[in-house]
């Protein structure tokens, strides 16, 4: 198997087998994958597990990283050498010379990539090498994290937004996970066929975690305190200061925040709470592994969404699934995935802090459970159905004999 069993599957199933004339091999190239952990790694894993679990063949593409495990014979990694920041992306280089390796190649049925870089081009020069359709999902508004690069910005978000163009407009399709951001894809100048596909999630398992006063207390939540929850990178583009401010501007020791996640902005992040002086209602978690995740969503109180550039946004329906109440900055993407529950607000302290001040000190069963059908939209069932629709409209008829 490709994936490990961080999906669960409808009952630990074994993977369903297709008609073997209907099975595919599919190559899936990625510029991440675990160790790291982020949403793109996540997609491209669930994807991946679910296509095996309906009985086809999955190979996957991605950098050589420090600290991956040995992956078995259906994960390829590529060199890869590191770049000047601080970050878990590698400089991919485009190397395949194993012979095994491009036997797989060339059994390929379908190129699924999930990068516009090295990675995606190296995906699309097999797929037309071989004559194979070219399917790319579109993870990630590059022109949202021009901070990184050290020219200037106008710049970099047009050269980025280019770079999404360009590469999309050579896919035979794109799949975007909202249908915000198949419009954004529309604006940006893509032609081509564009379909929406939700980033699936397990459901039934995000839906299952055990609150307790244990790990509340872990989180930050002691003595019938209202736990928020963030998860997710601590990035400048998450816009997490937002949550630090609204807090502040609450001034209700009973009201905090666990932040589980990691990323180049921690000591930022860290001095700007002990500024706004939250040191007590603010707890850095760090990295929580997937095992954990279900229980500390079932312990929170309610989840907050700040960000403006997601694509989707997994953790905002991992958080429905478990029940939670959502308070999400006002973006069409978060509309699309909250699927009318949760509340949106201007990205914006003051808005933020009158939402946060409303969060019930008890779960509320109605809007639980509108929360839990609004998540069944994202269950991994139905991403790989949508999906494998994509690859059999875009496959060519067999000949006839």
């Amino acid at each position: 198997m490709l994936s490990p069993l961080t999906v669960t599957g409808r009952s630990g199933d074994p993977p369903q087998a297709a008609d073997p004339s209907e099975r595919l091999r599919i190559g899936l190239f990625t510029e991440i994958y675990r160790p790291a952990v982020n949403g793109v790694v996540a997609s491209v894993e669930t994807l991946a597990y679910g296509l095996e679990r309906a009985g086809h063949e999955v190979f996957c593409f991605a950098p050589k990283m420090p600290g991956a495990s040995a992956d078995g014979n259906q994960i390829v990694r590529i060199p890869s050498l590191p770049l000047p920041a601080k970050t878990p992306y590698r400089l991919v280089l485009p190397l395949i010379n194993r012979r095994d390796t491009k036997l797989v190649l060339e059994g390929l049925s379908i190129v699924h990539v999930h990068s516009p870089f090295i990675t995606g081009w190296m995906g699309m020069h097999y797929a037309r090498r071989f004559g194979l359709p070219l399917i790319y999902t579109y993870h990630t508004q590059l022109e949202a994290y021009a901070h990184y690069v050290p020219f200037e910005a106008n710049a970099t978000r047009f050269a980025a937004s280019r770079l999404t163009r360009t590469f999309a407009n050579r896919a035979d399709a794109v799949i975007a996970p909202t249908p915000a951001m198949a419009n954004r894809l529309r604006e940006l100048g893509v032609t081509v066929r564009v379909e929406t596909v939700l980033s699936g999630i397990d459901v039934a398992r995000f839906g299952a975690g055990l609150r307790s006063d244990e790990l509340r207390a872990s989180a930050g939540a002691r003595d019938g305190a209202r736990l928020l929850l963030y998860v997710g990178r601590l990035a400048k583009e998450k816009n997490i200061e937002v949550l630090f401010e609204a807090l502040a501007r609450t001034n209700d020791p009973q009201l905090c925040l666990a932040v589980a996640g990691d990323g180049p902005l921690r000591n930022d992040l860290e001095r700007r709470v002990k500024e706004l002086r939250l040191e007590g209602r603010v707890r850095f978690l760090g990295l929580v592994e997937q095992s954990r995740l279900p229980d500390l969503y079932a312990c929170a109180d309610a989840f907050v969404m700040p960000s403006l550039t997601e694509t989707q946004g997994i953790v905002m329906a991992e958080a429905l699934a478990a029940g939670l109440f959502v308070v999400a900055a006002d973006a069409p993407q978060n509309r699309d995935v909250l699927g009318g529950a949760g509340l949106l607000v201007a990205a914006q302290a003051e808005a933020f802090a009158r939402a946060l001040a409303e969060v019930p000190a008890q779960p509320n069963p109605e809007s639980a459970a509108r929360a839990r059908r609004s998540a069944a939209r994202f269950s991994v069932e139905e991403q790989v159905s949508r999906t494998l629709a994509l690859y059999a409209s875009l496959r060519k008829p067999a000949p006839i004999a």
